[in-house]
C-alpha cells in the first residue's frame, strides 16, 4: 500500500483562493473550459485577444472548489459527530432485530469507543488542523479518529453475530457503514480505505481463523487496488482544478489590469435590461456611485442622442433583438469635457436557453476621437494659420465650380504673394517668419471678413475665394484694401518689419471653367502684378500666357547668358562738383541679348532675384569690377550696386575680401552702394553686416535715399560714407513752385552733419547742375557729364587729368509742375495705383507703372470724378511720359482744373 499522501502535497499551488476578488467577471476560457457545453466553439473564439472579449462571470464554484480542495487534505472531515449517530442507530436496530446484546466487556468498550470517538472527533478534527501539528501526530489523528472506532464498529458487529443477529444484517450493516464513510470521509482517500479496512478487520477479528485472514488479505489487496485508483483518479482532479484556478486567478489579474488602466471596463444587465455590474472605473468616469448605477437600464450611463448617427438606434435594436453588437460608439453620460466610448456586447443564456440579459465592456475613445479630429484638421487646416490649406481650397473650388446650377458656378480667385518674405527669413530666422505669417493670416481673415473663404497654400503664397459675381470694381477694391492692410508695420520678436503683397485676380467662368485651369490663370496674373513693381493687383488677361512664356524663356537666355559670358559692366562717371574731375564710376549692369538686343536691367534684375541668381551675378560684378578698378588710377573708385538678397547672404564679407585680394586693390577705393530696403528688418544681423563689411574696409553708400520705406533712424548706426540722392528728387526741381530743391537742401545738410559726402543722381541739364551745385551736392552723375561707357573707354576717360565738362541742354522741358500725388491708371483691363510726378497742359510723369509699352492708351483717375485720357510716349522702369489726348486747362491761377478736388 503506498504511504498517505501529506496534506502539503494536495494543497493547490498558486490558486490565489485567499485573495479579494474585486471583478465579477473572468476571460471566457474560465466559463468554457468550466462547462460551456452548450457552446464549445465560443471558448476558442474568445481566446483571440482582449479586444474581443466577451466577459463571462466566474462560477461560485471556483471559490468553493479551492476551499474543498484544501478541505481534503486533512483526514478528518470538521464535524464526524454524524457517524457517531448512524452507529447507534445501527446498533439500537441490530438489537431490535437480534432480540438481544452482546454483554461482554469487550462489545461494550468496542460500542462506547466506535460512538463516542465519533461524537467527540471535532475536537481531534480541530487538532489535526493547526498548523503546528506535525505529520506523525496527524497519522496518530487518523488511527484513533478513523482506525480504532471502525475497527470497533466492525468487532461489535461480529460479537454480535454470536449473540444471535444473522450474519447477513451483520454484512448489510457494515456494507451501510461503509456508504456512510463514503458520504462522510468524501474525496478522502486514505481516511475512507482506513474506515473500510477497519470495518472489516474488526468483524473478521471475531472469528480469528486462517481463512478469515485470508479473506482479510485479499480485501486489503483488492482496497489498496481500488485506492490506488481512486487516488490517482483524485489526484488528475486536483491538478485540473489547480489549473482552473490558475486560470481564473490569471484572467482574474488580466481583467483588474484591463479596468485599472483605464483601458477598458465591463458591465452586465438582467433579462429586464437593468444593469446588474458595471466596473468602478466606468462609474468614475460618469462621476457617480456604483449603487447608484445598478438597477438602472443602460441608457442611463451613456447619452444616446449625442453619438454618431444612428448609433442610438443601433444599441437599442440589439438590445430589444437580443443580438451581439460590438464597437457602438456612444457620448459617457453628463460627462465634461467629452468623453466617449466604444460599446461591445453578447446575449447571455441559461442550460435552458432562456434569457439571462447581456454582458460586455465598454473602451474610451476619447483620445481616439481627438487624434481623428485632429488629424481631419491637418488634413484640410494650415497648421501653422489655422486657414484652409491647399487640399481644402481646390475642394471649395472644385464644388463651386462644379455646382448643377450654372449662375452659382461664377466665383473670384485672389493669389496672394508676400514681398520681400524671404529677407525676414534670412535675417530674423524661421521662428520670426513663422510669427509674421500668423500676423498676415489674421490680418487677411479681417480684411476678407464674410466675402469669402481664406487659404494659405504654403510658404508666402495664400488664396482667397469669393463666392458668387462681383464687378472688376468691387474685386479690386477688395484687393487694394488686402495689399494696403498686408503693407503696414508689423511687430514682430520686438521689431517693426514691414513687408508687402502682390495679388492676382482671376474670374470664373470668364477666365476658366475648371479649377486646373483658374489657379493657372491666376498664377499668371499675380506674376503680372510682381513683374509690375510689386504692392499692386493684376487681373487675368490672355496676352499673359504669352508674357509667361517670354519671362521663362529670359530667365532660361539669362543662365546661359551667366554660364557663357554675356554679361557686362558699364560705367558711368561721378564727377566732383567742386572741381568738375573725375572721382570715380559707378558700375552698372548690362547685357546683350544674342536675338534681342540691350536687355534693360528692371526687367532682367527682378527675374534673377526670384531665379536665385543674384548672388552670382553679384558676385560676379564685384570680382569684374575690382579686377577693372585695378587698370585705372589710384585716386579712381568704383562703386557697385549690392542687392538686397546678397546683402543678407553671410558670405558677402568673404566675397568682397576674395575680389579685393585677386585684384590687389586697396579697400577704400571699392564702394558698395545698398538701398534703404535692407533696413526693413531692423536686426542685429543688419548691424553684423556692416560692422563685418567696414572691417573689409570698403566704402558704403546708401542708395536712392528717401525713395524707401524706412525711418532716418538707421542713419545713427550705418556706417554710410556717402549718400546718393535719388534722380527723382533731382528731375523738375528747377521747375516753378517744385519742392524738390528744399528736399535736396535737406538731404545735403543732413550728410554734411553726419560727415558723410552726396551725390545726385540722373542730372541732365544745365540748370539741373547749377541747383545741385549751389544746394551743396559734393558729386554730381548723370549724362550731363557723359553716359555709361565700357571698361575700355572708361579707362581712356581717365587716363588724362581726370578734368570733364557739362554739356546738355539748358532745361529738359517746358515748365511743368511737379508735384506727388495718388492717382489711379487704367490700361488694358487692369486698374493700379501711381503717382503723379509732374504736369504740364500736354503731358505728365507718372511714377509707380511697369512694363507699359509706348503707344498705349491709358485712363489717369485723379478723383473720381475727374479723369483724363492719355497715351504714352516713353517708358523707364516704372516711370512713363504721357501726352494727353487735349490739352488741360489752366486756372488763372496757374492750377489745373482736374486736380482740383470736388
Amino acid at each position: 500500500m503506498n504511504s498517505p499522501v501529506k496534506p502539503q502535497q494536495l494543497q493547490p499551488a498558486g490558486t490565489g483562493v485567499d485573495r479579494p476578488r474585486t471583478l465579477r467577471g473572468a476571460l471566457p476560457q474560465v466559463a468554457a473550459t468550466q462547462g460551456d457545453a452548450e457552446n464549445p466553439n465560443r471558448a476558442s473564439d474568445d481566446r483571440r485577444g482582449l479586444e474581443r472579449v466577451r466577459t463571462s462571470i466566474a462560477p461560485a464554484t471556483v471559490r468553493e472548489e479551492a476551499a474543498s480542495n484544501t478541505e481534503h487534505s486533512y483526514y478528518l472531515p470538521p464535524r464526524p459527530r454524524a457517524m457517531a449517530g448512524f452507529l447507534l442507530i445501527a446498533y439500537l436496530i441490530a438489537g431490535a432485530i437480534a432480540g438481544a446484546v452482546p454483554l461482554g466487556a469487550l462489545a461494550i468498550i468496542g460500542a462506547v469507543l466506535s460512538v463516542g470517538i465519533f461524537a467527540f472527533g471535532g475536537a481531534l478534527s480541530a487538532f489535526e488542523r493547526r498548523d503546528e501539528t506535525p505529520y506523525a501526530m496527524r497519522i496518530g489523528v487518523l488511527i484513533i479518529g478513523v482506525a480504532v472506532p471502525m475497527l470497533s464498529a466492525g468487532m461489535v458487529l461480529g460479537l454480535w453475530v454470536l449473540e444471535g443477529l444473522t450474519w447477513q444484517w451483520a454484512v448489510g450493516t457494515i456494507v451501510c457503514i461503509h456508504a456512510a464513510c463514503a458520504a462522510l470521509f468524501g474525496m478522502r482517500i486514505v481516511s475512507l480505505f482506513t474506515a473500510k479496512f477497519g470495518v472489516w478487520a474488526g468483524f473478521a477479528l471475531v472469528d480469528p481463523s486462517p481463512l478469515t485472514f485470508s479473506a482479510l488479505a485479499g480485501a486489503a489487496i483488492v482496497l489498496m487496488l481500488v485506492a490506488r485508483f481512486e487516488w490517482l483518479s483524485a489526484h488528475r482532479r486536483q491538478v485540473a482544478r489547480e489549473a482552473r484556478e490558475r486560470l481564473a486567478s490569471r484572467a482574474e489579474d488580466i481583467l483588474r489590469s484591463f479596468e485599472e488602466t483605464g483601458q477598458g471596463w465591463f458591465w452586465e444587465t438582467d433579462r429586464r435590461g437593468l444593469i446588474s455590474y458595471i466596473s468602478p472605473s466606468a462609474a468614475d468616469v460618469i462621476e457617480k456611485p456604483v449603487e447608484d448605477i445598478l438597477g438602472r437600464p443602460l441608457s442611463a450611463i451613456v447619452d444616446m442622442t449625442s453619438g454618431p448617427t444612428g448609433a442610438e438606434r443601433t444599441l437599442s435594436f440589439h438590445l430589444s433583438a437580443r443580438s451581439p453588437f460590438n464597437e457602438v460608439e456612444l457620448r459617457a453620460a453628463g460627462t465634461t469635457p467629452e468623453r466617449w466610448w466604444a460599446l461591445t456586447g453578447r446575449p447571455v443564456y441559461d442550460s435552458f436557453k432562456n434569457f439571462c440579459g447581456f454582458r460586455g465592456h465598454g473602451s474610451d475613445l476619447t483620445e481616439q476621437r481627438r487624434s481623428e479630429q485632429q488629424v481631419s484638421r491637418l488634413a484640410h487646416y494650415d497648421s501653422l494659420t489655422g486657414l484652409a490649406n491647399r487640399m481644402q481650397m481646390s475642394q471649395t473650388l472644385e464644388r463651386i465650380l462644379g455646382s448643377p446650377r450654372e449662375r452659382d458656378r461664377a466665383c473670384a480667385l485672389l493669389m496672394l504673394d508676400l514681398d520681400r518674405f524671404k529677407q525676414v527669413n534670412d535675417t530674423l530666422g524661421h521662428p520670426a517668419g513663422d510669427a509674421l505669417l500668423k500676423q498676415v493670416a489674421q490680418r487677411l481673415e479681417r480684411t476678407v471678413g464674410s466675402k469669402g473663404r481664406c487659404g494659405r497654400l504654403g510658404g508666402d503664397e495664400f488664396q482667397v475665394i469669393i463666392p458668387g459675381y462681383n464687378s472688376r470694381e468691387l474685386l479690386g477694391d477688395l484687393a487694394t484694401e488686402i495689399i494696403a492692410a498686408l503693407s503696414q508695420p508689423y511687430s514682430v520678436e520686438g521689431q517693426s518689419v514691414v513687408i508687402g503683397a502682390s495679388v492676382g485676380v482671376a474670374i470664373s467662368p470668364e477666365h476658366g471653367f475648371s479649377n486646373e485651369e483658374l489657379i493657372r490663370n491666376v498664377d499668371l496674373a499675380l506674376y503680372a502684378a510682381k513683374d509690375a513693381g510689386r504692392g499692386t493687383f493684376r487681373f487675368y488677361a490672355a496676352d499673359l500666357h504669352s508674357a509667361a512664356e517670354a519671362r521663362a524663356q529670359l530667365e532660361k537666355d539669362l543662365r546661359e547668358a551667366i554660364a557663357q559670358g554675356q554679361l557686362q559692366l558699364f560705367y558711368q562717371p561721378v564727377v566732383f562738383a567742386g572741381n568738375e574731375k573725375i572721382t570715380g564710376f559707378e558700375a552698372l549692369l548690362r547685357w546683350h541679348h544674342p536675338t534681342k538686343g540691350w536687355q534693360s536691367p528692371a526687367k532682367f534684375i527682378p527675374i534673377a532675384e526670384d531665379a536665385g541668381l543674384i548672388d552670382q551675378i553679384g558676385a560676379w560684378a564685384l570680382r569684374t569690377a575690382c579686377a577693372d578698378l585695378a587698370r585705372w588710377p589710384d585716386s579712381i573708385r568704383c562703386a557697385v550696386n549690392v542687392s538686397p538678397l546678397q546683402f543678407s547672404n553671410p558670405e558677402l564679407p568673404t566675397i568682397v575680401a576674395n575680389a579685393l585680394a585677386h585684384s590687389g586693390i586697396e579697400p577704400s577705393r571699392l564702394e558698395l552702394e545698398i538701398t534703404e530696403s535692407v533696413f526693413l528688418n531692423d536686426s542685429a544681423g543688419t548691424e553684423a553686416m556692416f560692422a563685418s563689411l567696414k572691417r573689409v574696409g570698403v566704402r558704403l553708400a546708401l542708395d536712392d535715399f528717401g525713395t524707401g520705406y524706412s525711418s532716418l533712424g538707421y542713419l545713427k548706426k550705418a556706417p554710410f560714407d556717402k549718400i546718393k540722392i535719388d534722380q527723382s528728387f533731382v528731375r523738375g526741381a528747377t521747375e516753378k513752385g517744385s519742392r524738390n530743391g528744399a528736399i535736396i537742401a535737406s538731404i545735403t545738410s543732413l550728410a554734411e552733419a553726419l560727415r558723410m559726402d552726396t551725390t545726385a543722381e540722373g542730372v541732365e541739364t544745365l540748370d539741373e547742375l547749377e541747383l545741385v551745385r549751389q544746394l551743396g551736392c559734393s558729386h554730381v552723375q548723370g549724362n550731363i557729364y557723359h553716359k555709361a561707357l565700357n571698361a575700355n573707354d572708361a579707362g581712356e576717360l581717365v587716363a588724362g587729368d581726370l578734368a570733364i565738362k557739362a554739356e546738355g541742354p539748358r532745361a529738359a522741358r517746358a515748365p511743368r509742375k511737379v508735384l506727388l500725388r495718388r492717382i489711379m491708371v487704367s490700361y488694358d483691363g487692369n486698374r493700379a495705383p501711381a503717382t503723379l510726378r509732374s504736369i504740364s497742359e500736354g503731358g505728365a510723369m507718372i511714377d509707380g507703372v511697369w512694363n507699359v509699352t509706348e503707344g498705349t492708351l491709358i485712363k489717369i483717375e485723379f478723383s473720381k470724378d475727374r479723369s483724363v485720357k492719355a497715351q504714352v510716349r516713353w517708358s523707364r522702369e516704372s516711370k512713363i511720359g504721357v501726352e494727353f489726348a487735349a490739352p488741360l486747362q489752366r486756372a488763372p491761377d496757374g492750377s489745373f482744373d482736374v486736380l482740383r478736388e470736388g
